[in-house]
Parts: structure tokens; C-alpha cells; sequence
């Protein structure tokens, strides 16, 4: 009887492994299906599939599918029902991993808590080149805009000169506003979260997915913030004597078919590609977490994925 169970488990498993495979996004082609399946269904955290199967050896793979959940390139992974708190899926929640861009939600939400002139005209100076990447900027040196315009872009199209600006001239410099950032991580229970400086172009500014989850919640609480990192688009005039155009670094904003409250994409090389996302999903307020994912395009493919999973398991 014990063996027969055995074997019942290992075809049902084997049976969402096929489905898992066919479901895969066909950006993922050469990735290693296999282990990725494996990884993501048993994960040291938890293993929710191995649990139902236990309880429910012939269930349909249908339902064995939707508690499986999506299968994802990222390599850490979170969707949480953002009004209840309720954990509907999660990969790797508490691994340790570089965030780039998506600390400029932390900046943001410093520059809005010092209650700092936002017409204050600002200008972009030598400090704001990158020197620890070699990453280059259309905003060019000797631009002035005020506070409000270097948040806008800031967060819409992750510009790292706007954003240093802001940490260069908040009260007490720099060191002031890294110190905030950090303060502002501890309070919100962000244990494992560490800022270095406010751009993400340091791989030393680290958290989690459990963390940044955290993090979406605060940052949303600010409507500059929701506003800023879904607008579509703006320009602004530089020193150079030319209109720059920017657009939203999330293709999910630019393509406008998601309902999307407030985002942040990222990406260094240590990072891989990384996004947070609240939005409306299958009628449900819903925040995701992705990190290190390979590429833009299987960045945006793990949110589709997740988009299908969670409708396919409301019709089920």
C-alpha cells in the first residue's frame, strides 16, 4: 500500500513536470527546465506541492498545477495578496541578493519624509558621474531641475544622476541620506535589507524579496511615488540645449494592459534583472517580487506568468 502511494506521487509528479515544461515562456528555450522545476518545487523553504500530494495523492493535475505554482526564471520570487499580507507563492523569499534600481523606492521615500523644498532647483554636477559602473546619462552635467522633476525621473526611468542629485543635496549630504535609508529599512522590519548609496549601482545594496515586499507596502503609501513610477513619459530641457524625451523603464507600464498601482525595475550585472510590482491581478491587490531574472524579456515573462496562473486559479 506504502509503495503503491509512492508511485502514485512520483506520476503525479512527473505529470506536472510535463505540464511545467509546456507551460514554460519561449525566452526560456535554453534553460534548464529540469532543475529549474525541481528548485522551485522543492525549495528548502517549503515545498507546497510535496504537502498537497501527501494529503491529496490523486488529485487532478490541474489542481496539482495551481498549487505548484507559475514557472519562473527569476531566482527569487514573491506574489502576496498586498491587503491581507496572505503569501500566495514564493520562491527564495529570504536569500540575500543585490537589488539595484529598486533602492531608488527607499531614496524616494527619504526625500519625501525630510519635507524638502520640491521647487528647489537643483544642478547636476562632476559628483553625479558614475564612476563605479561607467554608466552614461543624458542628463548632462550642469543641467538644472528642480527636486520634483529629479524624482519624476528618478523613478520612472531609473536615471541615476537624478537620483544621486537628491541624495547629494539632502540636508547633512550624502552619508546623511544613506543613513536615512537604512534608519527607514529598520523600521519597516527590513532586516536583511543594507543600502550603500541611493542609485542601486553598488551590488552592496542588498535585501530580500520578503524585505522589498515590505518595502512596496511603505513606498506605496506615498501618491508622488505610485504617480512617479507609473507615468508613461516626460522630457526636460538640458544644459546641452536640447529637449531629452524619457520613457518608463517597465515594459509592463509602456505596453498599459496591466492595472498597475506602483513599480520599480532594476538591473546590474550582480543583480540580474529584478522588478516589484503592485497592481490588480485577477481582482486581487497583488504584489510581486521578482530577482535575478536572466533577462528584460524573462523578467516581463515571469510576470505574465504569474498574471495566467493566478486567472487560471481563480477559474478553477
Amino acid at each position: 500500500m506504502f509503495i503503491t502511494r509512492i508511485n502514485k506521487t512520483v506520476a503525479t509528479i512527473g505529470m506536472s513536470l510535463v505540464l511545467a515544461i509546456s507551460a514554460a515562456p519561449a525566452a526560456a528555450d535554453n534553460m534548464d527546465v529540469l532543475g529549474q522545476f525541481l528548485q522551485q518545487n522543492f525549495p528548502d523553504e517549503k515545498d507546497p506541492l510535496g504537502a498537497f500530494l501527501v494529503e491529496n495523492p490523486t488529485a487532478p493535475i490541474s489542481e496539482q498545477a495551481a498549487i505548484a505554482g507559475p514557472l519562473l526564471s527569476s531566482q527569487a520570487a514573491l506574489i502576496m495578496n498586498s491587503k491581507t499580507g496572505e503569501v500566495l507563492y514564493q520562491k527564495n523569499i529570504n536569500r540575500v541578493m543585490p537589488i539595484a534600481s529598486i533602492s531608488k523606492l527607499m531614496a524616494a521615500m527619504v526625500v519625501l519624509d525630510g519635507n524638502l523644498n520640491m521647487n528647489e532647483q537643483i544642478t547636476i554636477t562632476d559628483n553625479e558621474i558614475d564612476r563605479l559602473k561607467g554608466t552614461s546619462s543624458r542628463l548632462s552635467i550642469g543641467t538644472t531641475l528642480t527636486r520634483k522633476e529629479l524624482l519624476h525621473l528618478g523613478l520612472m526611468s531609473s536615471e541615476n544622476r537624478a537620483i544621486h542629485a537628491l541624495g547629494r543635496t539632502y540636508p547633512g549630504g550624502m552619508s546623511a541620506f544613506v543613513s536615512a535609508m537604512n534608519a527607514k529599512a529598520q523600521s519597516l522590519g527590513m532586516s536583511n535589507t543594507r543600502f550603500y548609496e541611493p542609485t542601486g549601482l553598488d551590488s552592496r545594496n542588498v535585501s530580500t524579496a520578503s524585505d522589498l515586499s515590505k518595502m512596496v507596502s511603505a513606498a506605496s503609501d506615498y501618491s508622488v511615488i505610485r504617480q512617479n513610477s507609473v507615468s508613461n513619459s516626460g522630457s526636460v530641457y538640458t544644459s546641452a540645449g536640447r529637449q531629452q524625451s524619457y520613457k518608463n523603464s517597465n515594459a509592463l507600464v509602456r505596453e498599459g494592459s496591466w492595472n498597475i498601482d506602483l513599480q520599480k525595475t532594476g538591473y546590474i550585472r550582480e543583480s540580474g534583472r529584478s522588478m516589484v510590482v503592485k497592481a490588480r491581478i485577477s481582482n486581487q491587490p497583488i504584489t510581486i517580487v521578482l530577482l535575478n531574472s536572466p533577462s528584460s524579456t524573462t523578467r516581463v515573462n515571469d510576470a505574465r506568468q504569474i498574471e495566467s496562473w493566478m486567472n487560471q486559479q481563480r477559474r478553477s
